[in-house]
């Protein structure tokens, strides 16, 4: 499904949006409620993503087939490897089988996993005979993925002797660690994180209890994108946002404020409005930690006719595409100019919007969702559309009810 998209009159002011559970939240939680079934969840997100997640998780199925479901393929491998007596080939699709896992696997070797390669070393294909891990140790580098780290995480209360992880180099993406180990102290467990060591020890669920995932700050950005293209006064509510979030990416809030986007809460919903400000200079930023953040930032500042210098960018060579080289590729063809390097992207203003452009996606749904708003500059086609099921379903239709109009082609 290709689209044409454009809001020439702006988009409908005063508008509430419900967008579904977080994807990191329902994912972390997904796994742990199948370590601990006393666990049960509400407000779980719709996504491709978590889906594949559902399914992998179902006991009666030993090949797993986790489609371009990156987070899935990971947290699972740790899942697998450490469930005695389950035997699963885990696999995933074309470009899954390109993207790099063999740090996770390595330490999950350390811990005693039996693991093996069935096509390309140190990529899925996989096939995982999980076993009781007997080693409580392991080191791992901490600038690659912190959803390798992660992976360990949410299965380390579950081995016989707990788990202490060493953390080599600088850690990438910190706040999805810190995610990781809030969601196990909401479950009661305890954990300590000092330096670069984490450490929990073994321990099991007390009680049932309930929790509720908060929405998705992800798909939160894009809202922030086409509010910075609004006239002052426009304001969109979105429901079910807390302050006190465990997702890194509510740093969207603080990183739109210059842009003349505020941020409120009322009453669990997440509040933006525009305010007309003048934008003195582009943003430098690190992105490190909020790396899912740079596609939507790149097209905003693209935009408003700003630059932007980002950097922290290195994990975005191996997410669904290489979403340095998309960015550069796609913004290319609008005007821009685009530097990048294995970790940075220069952004040069550009004195206009080239009309009637297509937009690749690359399989890669924050590409599709990223330059949507864009729709509010000059009229644009996203090609493939359909790629944001994997992880908000719903995006093209809320769109629609701000006023963003659009067209099959």
């Amino acid at each position: 499904m290709n689209l044409t998209i454009h809001a020439a009159e702006g988009i409908h002011s005063g508008k509430t949006l419900c967008i579904s559970g977080s994807k990191s939240e329902s994912n972390r939680l997904l796994v742990l409620q199948a370590l601990y079934p006393g666990i049960i969840l509400k407000n779980l997100g719709d996504a491709d993503d978590i889906r594949a997640m559902q399914e992998g998780l179902d006991r009666s199925k030993d090949v797993v087939d986790v489609g371009h479901a990156g987070t899935t393929m990971r947290f699972l491998t740790a899942y697998f490897a450490s469930s005695p007596g389950r035997t699963v080939l885990l696999t995933g699709s074309a470009r899954m089988q390109q993207r790099p896992i063999g740090v996770l696997v390595n330490a999950l070797r350390q811990l005693g996993a039996d693991i093996t390669y069935t096509k390309n070393e140190g990529y899925p294909p996989m096939m995982i005979r999980g076993r009781s891990l007997s080693e409580n140790q392991v080191t791992i580098p901490a600038n690659i993925s912190s959803q390798y780290i992660s992976a360990l995480i949410l299965i380390a209360a579950r081995l016989p002797e707990g788990l202490t992880l060493a953390l080599e180099g600088q850690i990438t993406s910190r706040p999805y660690i810190e995610m990781t180990l809030s969601l196990l102290g909401r479950i009661g467990f305890t954990y300590t994180f000092k330096g670069n060591e984490i450490h929990i020890p073994p321990q099991d669920l007390q009680e049932e209890l309930t929790l509720t995932v908060e929405s998705d700050w992800s798909s939160a950005s894009y809202y922030y994108s086409l509010i910075a293209f609004s006239d002052p006064g426009t304001e969109i509510r979105l429901q079910s946002y807390y302050p006190d979030s465990l997702q890194g990416d509510r740093a969207i809030a603080d990183i739109y404020a210059p842009l003349g986007v505020t941020t409120a809460f009322e009453n669990g919903d997440l509040v933006l409005r525009k305010l007309k400000v003048e934008i003195v200079s582009g943003p430098e930023l690190d992105l490190q930690n909020t790396p899912d953040l740079a596609q939507t930032l790149a097209v905003t500042c693209f935009g408003l006719g700003i630059p932007c210098r980002l950097r922290g960018l290195h994990t975005l060579k191996i997410k669904e595409t290489d979403r340095l080289i998309a960015l550069q590729t796609e913004l290319g063809k609008l005007g821009a100019t685009v530097h990048v390097t294995e970790d940075t992207l220069e952004l040069e203003p550009a004195r206009m919007i080239k009309e009637g452009i297509a937009i690749d996606t690359y399989h890669d749904h924050r590409m599709a969702m990223a330059f949507a708003p864009l729709a509010l500059r000059k009229p644009i086609t996203i090609n493939d559309a359909a790629v944001v099921s994997k992880s908000y379903p719903n995006f093209w239709e809320h769109l629609d009810l701000l006023g963003v109009k659009q067209t099959r082609i």
